[in-house]
């Protein structure tokens, strides 16, 4: 027999029983990358790449860069874990109907109500008696109808129907990925070594292609050029481990992933730093110009995806190795985090509207918009669950 095959086998003996229970360690990584979300709106003002107040901190720079790099490919691989026991469960059409429902609706409301309420705080900068209403009807009927962090829920619901097609030609499509996943209960190196190859081949030559700021955009419809192909690499490794033996393979919590997270934050830092160089190659060498050269666009891009993939491993054996630790902080937060998500922007962009003429350091701008938006999105998402047949959305 071999070792896949006895690896397998083994797996299925020990199977949890069919049963649904929460992964605690998944839930808490989720609720992480939703205030990781909100920490990058909160300090993005303050930063060189997204320079909108008048203060500055190279501390946020440092954030943004970090955050940007992985936490939306990172969101789509956590997502994916649960399409195919999803789709075996339900069958292809009602998940997709299921989808619609937490997917499609939110997107449609949030870009008709909340994403131009977000916008509005910009519009009054350049034109402060302009009424809102004004604004609204502008936004819809000409544009530009820009949609913030929802961007994700359209292109999420695209995945989704891209597998449940998938499921229907075969549903054991994806089990070369869900193999290589047991083997990375003990050969983690192996699963990141593929996953980096494979993110680099579909994600490179996009960002040569398009660069690195190109957006698609069709009125709330918008996803960076470059980037489809590296969120759907996230999506389907995630729907590949997650296929069958979630907890057998790659993200179990005995596993050799979960006992070697500092091994894995040096492997992040190298790409990080080197990201750092070629910055300072782009605006002191190169005089930042608007079109970078080929050589640096692939260099540049082998940094990155190589950074996005291992701080996911940080993050992934860091929550893998506490799963059984009882109580965490991030569990209160854990049933309102997707719509903290959702409701966040338009409370971080007012926040800092409101500070923009106070004369504080941008690290006290940063730290009242971030606990604001924590607790007021919070607050807000635990008084729209109350709705009756909200929490089928929320």
């Amino acid at each position: 027999m071999s070792s896949i095959s006895h690896t397998m086998a083994t797996a299925e003996a020990h199977a949890a029983p069919k049963a649904k229970a929460r992964n605690a360690a998944l839930d808490r990584t989720r609720t992480f990358l939703t205030l990781v979300v909100l920490l990058h709106h909160s300090v993005i003002p303050y930063t060189y790449f997204g320079h909108t107040d008048p203060k500055y901190s190279l501390v946020f720079d440092m954030i943004v860069l970090a955050t940007d790099s992985f936490f939306m490919a990172m969101f789509f691989f956590l997502s994916g874990l649960f399409v195919w026991p999803g789709l075996s469960r339900k069958g292809p059409v009602q998940y997709l109907l299921d989808r619609l429902v937490r997917l499609g609706l939110p997107f449609v409301i949030c870009a008709f109500t909340l994403i131009p309420l977000a916008y509005y705080s910009f519009a009054l900068r350049q034109t402060p008696d302009l009424s809102f209403s004004e604004f609204w009807w502008k936004t819809i009927t000409v544009g530009p109808w820009p949609s913030g962090p929802i961007w994700f829920l359209w292109i999420l619901l695209a995945f989704d129907l891209v597998a449940s097609a998938a499921y229907l030609l075969s549903p054991k499509i994806i089990d070369p990925i869900n193999r290589l996943s047991l083997q990375g209960r003990e050969r983690p190196t192996l699963f990141f070594v593929v996953m980096l190859a494979v993110t680099a081949v579909l994600y490179i030559p996009g960002r040569v292609h398009f660069g690195a700021g190109s957006w698609f955009e069709f009125g709330p419809f918008s996803v960076q050029h470059g980037r489809v192909l590296l969120y759907a690499t996230y999506f389907f490794f995630g729907a590949g481990i997650g296929a069958m033996y979630l907890d057998r393979g790659l993200l179990a919590a005995d596993g050799r992933l979960a006992k070697s997270s500092w091994g894995w934050a040096v492997v992040a830092l190298v790409p990080y730093c080197l990201m750092w160089v070629l910055i300072y190659i782009k605006r002191e060498i190169l005089g930042n110009p608007v079109r970078l050269p080929d050589w640096y666009e692939v260099t540049y891009g082998l940094f990155f995806a190589s950074f996005s993939v291992a701080i996911m491993f940080v993050i992934l054996a860091y929550f893998l190795r506490f799963k059984q630790s009882g109580w965490s902080i991030l569990d209160p937060m854990q049933p309102d985090a997707y719509g903290m998500f959702l409701v966040h922007y338009p409370i971080v962009l007012w926040l800092q509207y409101w500070m923009f003429d106070f004369n504080w350091p941008a690290i006290v701008k940063a730290a009242i918009a971030f606990v604001l938006t924590v607790l007021l999105s919070w607050a807000a998402t635990a008084g729209l669950r109350k709705i009756p047949g909200a929490k089928h959305v929320l």
